[in-house]
């Protein structure tokens, strides 16, 4: 089955025909409790709650309850919704490439586990959603396969433009208005992550209240960056190769307290941002780039610019040197400062075959 976004996921459930089982893949807070809830309103109402909604965990690789529960007709209600942790457990530590069938060994009771959920999800039983919850899949592995064929996958993100219209309906849960410019840059900001939207819009309906709505300049003022506004002088620097005015700017944001995990997450965006802008024409203005990029018009603008300076397999070296460089800030004793500067080193380096945009 395709994956669906929450959005998708939503207009499903409101058309009222059950769904065997649902992924719910992704870490974002937000958006799992509030697809797990509308999964639960859809499904079973509030008064047969007690005996038509349970939650098992299989990470212990006891499988066993789960399908034991699921083809047992719930008293008193016409359908139960199983909430599942832990069924990322079952994925193998394949290497890249290795394929979890060829993978396993031979005796290995995971691949009974499998089949038997392949087979469940074949023939479920009408009366039982299955709700897994896991924080990724990985698409080589059995279970992704099995998953994939027979399940719906909601992946737990959302591009700007929804993230933007969420922004402006926690303003309105929360007796406040914004503007549609100030979503856009809220939702750009946080990354278009939901909780962080939350957070920070719970503050900024308090910091207006009674004043009117909520605009840019005050997203401006109380949201904490994350340099994404002042990021694209960084892509300037690291296109025309300044790498000495790159340690600076590095020096400056973590002198006003940036996290180096967080930069990093910052600098990824930034670089895919700078992929898609490369499939634009380089004259393309910001006003122009900001829809098919979801960016405003000024930063479009910046993205389309200097991603036009730097070749394509540049900005590939430098996204991968990005995803190393995450791995090892979250490994275990890094040195986060040390890890920044040789970054930036590499990045400068990378682009180091610049010359007129092509």
């Amino acid at each position: 089955m395709p994956e669906l976004s929450p959005d998708k996921l939503l207009e499903r459930l409101a058309k009222g025909k059950p769904v065997p089982a649902i992924v719910l893949e992704g870490t974002d807070p937000y958006l799992r409790d509030m697809c797990r809830s509308k999964i639960i309103d859809s499904y079973v109402p509030e008064p047969m709650r007690d005996w038509a909604l349970g939650r098992v965990t299989v990470r212990g690789g006891d499988w066993g309850e789960l399908f034991q529960r699921a083809e047992t007709m719930p008293m008193l209600a016409p359908c139960q919704v199983m909430l599942v942790d832990g069924a990322e457990s079952i994925q193998s530590r394949a290497k890249d490439g290795d394929d979890s069938d060829d993978a396993d060994d031979g005796d290995d009771p995971r691949k009974d586990t499998l089949k038997a959920l392949a087979e469940y999800l074949v023939k479920p039983a009408p009366f039982t959603v299955i709700v897994f919850e896991v924080p990724k899949l990985d698409h080589r592995q059995r279970l992704y396969k099995v998953l994939a064929e027979n399940a719906v996958i909601v992946e737990l993100t959302l591009g700007n433009e929804s993230a933007a219209a969420l922004a402006e309906q926690m303003a309105k849960e929360l007796g406040a208005e914004i503007e549609r410019s100030a979503a856009n840059l809220l939702a750009e900001i946080v990354n278009s992550e939901p909780a962080r939207i939350r957070v920070e819009m719970q503050k900024l309906a308090a910091y207006v209240r009674g004043r009117g709505r909520i605009t840019s300049a005050d997203v401006e003022e109380l949201v904490p960056k994350a340099r994404k506004n002042t990021v694209w002088q960084l892509a300037d620097m690291l296109a025309t190769r300044r790498r000495a005015d790159a340690f600076a700017f590095l020096e400056n944001l973590l002198r006003e307290g940036e996290e180096p995990i967080g930069l990093v997450g910052v600098l990824a965006w930034m670089y895919r941002k700078l992929i898609e802008a490369r499939d634009l024409p380089a004259g393309m203005n910001g006003f122009q780039a900001a829809r098919p990029l979801q960016m405003r018009p000024e930063a479009a603008e910046a993205a389309v610019r200097n991603a036009h300076r730097i070749p394509k397999k540049d900005l590939l070296a430098g996204l991968l040197a990005l995803a190393e460089a995450d791995s090892q800030l979250k490994s275990s004793n890094p040195n986060p400062r040390a890890l920044m500067e040789f970054l930036i080193a590499r990045l400068t380096s990378a682009a180091s075959s610049v010359a007129t945009p092509s």
